[in-house]
């Protein structure tokens, strides 16, 4: 498993991976997978999963067959950490190179290192992390073109690498946070390169949001209790992640805007709780019924740098659970949708995006267990509880990206796409699994292992 967190420092191109099983002929188009695959520089190692170069994978489908190809994103943060030997921008839990008294009059620059996920704004491709510069791509090549350059009144530090597209629009919504003495939270949306915005939301404790959800009507941010004050970014001279404090006793805050008109519909709380992930979310009458990989606390934030990822520290695990926010009343309800831990969650995104579904995809661990990581995927059935799961010793699967099958009759009538690691081989592939079924089509190794990444994004060949 510690070769998902080491170092992949080639980049290859194979036409023509070798496939056992045989793939549906009618998947055609391209995975673009993100991640880290850089963790240390001649002198110093990045200290958290997080904080690692960002790289690119491509998987090409073609008549049964499969492409391979990867390469680094080529930013100035790697360029600093490949060239010159140093760490010259402030990671997540990173800091800069910088002496104290460098540190206590430079105020940290943003890390253009997109290694979390990718997105296409309708004729561009983007890289993405939680800060708001993107990094377009090539799709083809991955070679870099350059980092965004919208040039409008939406500023901030924090965005997420999660932005949604609306249901019923099809515009990219997102947010980005704005630090200050009254720091606020803009919702926005894009139409191709266009943003405007929808809606604030002034904070005094700004909240650490990974993700967030949308509907066909609304747009949900669900602020955890992990909060900081962003003076301490100035003064007490830690990584970002590090000036958070976990603060149970203001409990989680669910605030819903209303997408035509930006307004506040409603605003509750619940019990403390964490997540990265949204799974999704729908209207319900008088309701939004928002799912969501839930943790018991941010434990998890600390169980994730790599010394004790490394050492095999046990890791916290989330499950899937409902919050229904209703929005007529002051009540939120929730309950656990399955006993499967699930993590790194998809749906039929084109189908299914913002609105009623019955299935969901992820990673999770078998048996439960805490002493591994993530080592098995699972498929939720929302609505009835049960769960299908793949497992196979020795073997950790990353997030499986669902592709439907043209003219799908059915929400699971598709494929599941997964980049496996085979820690005794010391390499990595692509398995399918019949979505449906959750019994395995395809395989298809790769030269090498590839760490442990993020998120991706399949696009599909016109026929």
């Amino acid at each position: 498993m510690k070769n998902g967190f080491q170092t992949l420092d080639r980049e290859v191109v194979v036409d023509d991976l070798e496939v056992r099983g045989e793939l549906p002929r009618w998947l055609s188009g391209t995975l673009v997978r993100n991640g880290p695959a850089r963790f240390e520089t001649d002198r110093r190692s990045f200290r958290h999963w997080f904080d690692g170069q960002a790289m690119l994978h491509r998987f090409g489908f073609a008549d049964g067959t499969v492409s391979y190809r990867n390469r680094f994103l080529d930013t100035p943060s790697l360029r600093s950490v490949r060239d010159e030997g140093r760490i010259s921008f402030g990671e997540f839990a990173t800091d800069p190179c910088r002496s104290i008294f460098g540190r206590f009059f430079t105020r940290p620059r943003l890390a253009p290192n997109p290694n979390v996920n990718v997105v296409s704004d309708g004729d561009r491709d983007w890289a993405l992390t939680e800060t708001p510069i993107a990094v377009q791509f090539d799709p083809d090549t991955l070679a870099t073109v350059g980092l965004s350059d919208h040039d409008d009144a939406i500023t901030g530090q924090v965005t997420t690498a999660h932005p949604h597209q609306a249901p019923l629009t099809g515009d990219l919504v997102n947010y980005v946070l704005k630090f200050g003495r009254r720091s606020v939270y803009q919702i926005y949306r894009q139409r191709g390169r266009t943003r405007e915005l929808l809606a604030t939301l002034p904070t005094d404790r700004p909240g650490y949001l990974h993700s967030f959800a949308i509907t066909e009507r609304h747009v949900v941010l669900v602020v955890f209790p992990l909060v900081v004050n962003p003076l301490s970014f100035l003064v007490r001279g830690k990584p970002f992640i590090e000036n958070y404090r976990w603060r149970p006793e203001l409990g989680t805050r669910f605030v819903v805007f209303d997408q035509q008109d930006g307004s506040v519909v409603a605003d509750r709380r619940t019990d403390a709780f964490f997540a990265f992930h949204h799974i999704n979310a729908y209207d319900a009458d008088d309701r939004v019924v928002v799912d969501i990989c839930a943790y018991p606390d941010a434990e998890v934030v600390d169980a994730l740098y790599l010394d004790k990822l490394r050492d095999g520290v046990e890791l916290p695990l989330p499950f899937p659970t409902r919050y229904e926010v209703d929005l007529t009343g002051d009540g939120i309800r929730s309950r656990r949708l399955a006993e499967d831990a699930l993590e790194l969650p998809r749906i039929s995104y084109g189908s299914h995006n913002g609105r009623d579904y019955r299935y969901a995809y992820g990673v999770g661990a078998f048996g439960n267990g805490r002493n591994d990581f993530f080592n098995q995927l699972v498929k939720v059935d929302v609505r009835s509880g049960r769960t299908s799961r793949w497992h196979e010793p020795g073997r950790y699967p990353g997030e499986p990206v669902f592709v439907a099958a043209p003219n799908a009759r059915a929400e699971d009538d598709g494929v599941l796409l997964s980049v496996v690691l085979d820690v005794d081989a010391g390499r990595s592939g692509l398995l399918v699994l019949d979505a449906a079924t959750f019994e395995e089509i395809a395989r298809a190794d790769v030269p090498h292992a590839i760490p442990f990444g993020f998120h991706g994004r399949f696009t599909s060949t016109a026929h």
